[in-house]
């Protein structure tokens, strides 16, 4: 039965402004933890755009297409977003007649899937801001950030980086929470090895400059031991990379990959290599690739050293040389079973991960939740009380 208090079960909307049809890390974090939410007895309807003649994804569970999505280029990436101004009225319609106890918007400035809402306020709300890095469109409609800021009850960020950008866009007071771990997947994962036994290095990511693709390919061509690269994952930066290195018996190109493929490859990669230059709110990948007991090489920015917790080795973001003196380490470590390799340096991983568990975080939004609707009745009691006086 719905009730805002207690143990009583919720219904929640769940709003993604981006195409769950196609992979992403805000995209996973609405799949997960609505998966969470529903083990735990809870409602949720997720509300996103979806491509027209694309499965939606497995396990997605009760959903409403919001409409079909645009590649918007923002902060150096490209967000599959539903741009219509229809969009934000079918949002708003759909939210307000579900008869939901509180609506989590995740990326609310994202245009347009939240604007009818932030509008109207029919629910309460719960906005959580994934990005690092202000868009460039946002200072030009400061005012409309500002409200959107305002009108949720309670505000999350996923990290110190991403309640910075929160603050400068759109002001106000931010819980700080974390993007959860779906440890299972990775537990319960069969490897998949290379072939021959060789050490392997995993990129995963989108294919484009500020992921670093490029400086992971250059630092690798330089090591001089039997390793094998996989490179998963497509983006507008594939060609040009592809095109300088090749697929080879050294570098194997993998494509998109699905959730299950993912977790066999990272069960099975000695080394995750995550070697972004910047842009990055939050390291989940690196989370990801420490619970399946990799050792992890990722770039020295803020997002990941905030994620790493001591159990990453950290290299300057775009040094070549430094990078490729990392992944040096790192497959001889695989080789001999030591340092980051060592059996108890990965159950360290795989324990430090557990602690950002999507199921921990579950439990944590679930008390914002309730913190939202309570907010939300104080304040329609306030309104009410002032339209009464005479």
């Amino acid at each position: 039965m719905s009730g805002p208090g207690g143990d009583a079960s919720l219904r929640i909307a769940m709003l993604s402004p981006y195409a769950l049809t196609r992979p992403g890390g805000v995209q996973g974090q609405v799949t997960g933890l609505a998966h969470a939410l529903r083990a735990r007895g809870h409602h949720v309807t997720i509300f996103c755009p979806l491509d027209p003649g694309v499965p939606a994804p497995e396990g997605i569970g009760d959903h409403v297409d919001i409409g079909r999505p645009t590649a918007l280029h923002s902060n150096g990436s490209v967000a599959p977003v539903a741009l219509w101004p229809t969009t934000s009225l079918r949002v708003e319609r759909a939210v307000r007649r579900g008869g939901f106890d509180v609506l989590h918007v995740h990326e609310p400035l994202a245009p347009m899937a939240a604007y009818g809402l932030v509008l109207t306020a029919p629910l309460p709300m719960v906005g959580t801001y994934h990005r690092a890095g202000v868009s460039h469109w946002v200072p030009l409609l400061k005012p409309l950030a500002e409200l959107v800021g305002r009108r949720m009850q309670v505000n999350v960020a996923v990290s110190e980086a991403a309640r910075e950008t929160g603050v400068r866009s759109s002001g106000g007071e931010f819980d700080v929470l974390f993007n959860g771990v779906d440890m299972a997947r990775f537990e319960t994962a069969a490897p998949v090895r290379d072939e021959r036994g060789r050490p392997v290095v995993l990129f995963l990511g989108r294919h484009e400059e500020r992921k670093g693709l490029g400086v992971l390919l250059d630092a690798f061509a330089t090591l001089d031991r039997p390793a094998v690269l996989w490179v998963a994952g497509d983006g507008p930066a594939r060609e040009v990379q592809h095109r300088r290195h090749a697929e080879s018996d050294r570098v194997h190109w993998l494509g998109i990959i699905s959730d299950g493929d993912v977790a066999a490859r990272l069960a099975g990669a000695d080394v995750l290599c995550a070697p972004s230059l910047t842009g990055e709110s939050f390291g989940m990948v690196l989370l990801e690739g420490l619970a399946a007991g990799c050792a992890v090489v990722a770039s020295d920015i803020e997002g990941y050293r905030a994620a790493g917790g001591g159990h990453v080795a950290l290299v300057a973001p775009g040094d070549v040389e430094a990078l490729s003196r990392a992944l040096g380490v790192a497959l001889a470590d695989a080789v001999e079973g030591a340092g980051a390799s060592s059996p108890e340096a990965r159950k360290a991983g795989v324990e430090y991960a557990r602690a950002w568990s999507m199921d921990t975080l579950a439990e944590r939004y679930l008390d914002v939740y309730r913190r939202a609707i309570d907010a939300y009745g104080q304040r329609r009691a306030r309104t009410r009380a002032r339209d009464r006086r005479p």
